[in-house]
């Protein structure tokens, strides 16, 4: 069967995405795809990032909202729609909603941190809470959508939802032609499956590769025949989806060429690249793609990538806490516990070994109580900020070859 007829059955064609462009134009951000010479010189591929984090609400998910509104007839925008929903397609669906005059609802776990309600109530919504669990959350929504008559919006099991966010591939490669591969954060498959059906129309060799949180692998399971394992939480929360969607799964068998997963540890690696290396603010399902580079870099190697960055919403106090933790793993935040004489002045030296070479201490306990170590002695708890993993190795040696007894911690033995 040629690649014409396979994409013939499937739920959306080249047309519809196509047909979407011509919808979305000039009401949604037309994102800029962009070369990064330092990742490009970090992974060994040739990087070109498309920046879906500066749409409006922050979000690829605008696109398929929209084009699911354009499409209702004015019978059904009248009677407003519905969507479930606890982040990003919340905020698209309403913020279109309102700028189209549509009355929009949507339910969200009762749950749901108050920022991102508040958020959907000022673009105009009707915010329901119902539900400890999502899939409780999105029953409901079906019930209310029986009852009312709205029309339910769904996140990714729809063709107009899944041609909008296929219009991110045109102007991929719109941008950049000759891109070798496509890299797509996988939650319920709506993304992947309109950018793949747009990218294999234009150029059929084009690969098209889909990233997912290793603990939330609902494409893999459905490709590889897996039951779902609960497995925690993720750092990807946009992507955390239990089970990927009827309709997607048939344009992912058809047409996306392979699914990696990536860990925690390689998220929030990436998280910290993209802040630090990029400047720009990604949430962790829109650093996936990124991480699948850092984690097979032997699979992109010399290739022209292209990576979604999906989205850029992320609680600050998490971020925050990201970016702590990549510098710890790089080596420039370092917690030291030093063992010492209990006379005075011993503190004081340490803090002159570390001040003379530069090392900047960030916050001291010193403990004299709760300790296995003799009476006379006692040890010091030291965080210090140092300018890479040399230079705190330098500080270590200094610290040593005066007498003192220094353990790193675990996760930065040197």
């Amino acid at each position: 069967m040629s690649q014409t007829e396979k994409t013939a059955t499937l739920p959306i064609s080249f047309e519809d995405v196509k047909n979407a462009e011509q919808a979305l134009n000039g009401a949604v951000i037309r994102t800029p795809t962009t070369r990064s010479l330092t990742l490009s010189s970090i992974t060994g591929a040739n990087i070109f990032i498309k920046f879906e984090n500066l749409q409006f609400t922050a979000s690829f998910k605008e696109r398929g909202a929209l084009n699911k509104l354009m499409s209702l007839t004015d019978e059904q925008k009248k009677a407003g729609v519905i969507a479930a929903s606890a982040g990003n397609h919340a905020q698209g669906v309403a913020y279109h909603g309102a700028r189209l005059g549509i009355p929009t609802t949507i339910v969200m776990p009762v749950n749901t941190p108050f920022v991102k309600v508040s958020q959907t109530q000022e673009h105009g919504a009707n915010v329901v809470l119902h539900g400890e669990r999502f899939d409780d959350t999105a029953v409901h929504a079906r019930e209310l959508a029986r009852e009312n008559g709205y029309t339910l919006v769904h996140p990714f099991d729809d063709p107009a939802v899944m041609a909008g966010q296929g219009t991110i591939g045109l102007e991929m490669l719109a941008e950049v032609p000759n891109l070798d591969v496509i890299v797509v954060p996988v939650g319920g498959g709506g993304l992947i499956s309109g950018v793949a059906t747009a990218a294999k129309a234009i150029n059929p060799k084009i690969e098209i590769i889909g990233v997912q949180a290793e603990r939330f692998p609902s494409l893999y399971r459905a490709l590889h025949q897996q039951e779902y394992e609960p497995k925690g939480s993720t750092l990807a929360e946009g992507i955390a989806v239990k089970t990927i969607g009827e309709l997607t799964l048939k344009v992912c068998e058809e047409l996306v060429d392979k699914t990696l997963l990536v860990t925690e540890d390689c998220l929030e690696r990436a998280v910290s690249m993209l802040m630090t290396i990029e400047k720009t603010v990604p949430e962790g399902a829109g650093a996936a793609p990124l991480a699948a580079v850092l984690s097979h870099p032997e699979f992109f190697k010399g290739k022209n990538t292209g990576l979604i960055l999906s989205g850029g919403n992320i609680d600050p106090r998490l971020l925050a806490s990201l970016l702590m933790r990549g510098l710890v793993r790089e080596g420039r935040i370092t917690r030291l516990r030093i063992e010492l004489l209990d006379v005075p002045g011993a503190l004081a030296q340490i803090a002159g070994i570390i001040g003379s070479l530069g090392g900047n201490i960030i916050d001291v306990s010193h403990h004299r109580l709760f300790t296995e170590l003799p009476a006379k002695e006692t040890y010091s708890n030291v965080t210090l900020e140092t300018r890479d993993r040399q230079h705190l190795q330098d500080i270590l040696e200094a610290l040593r070859a005066k007498g003192f007894v220094v353990h790193m911690n675990r996760s930065q033995d040197l």
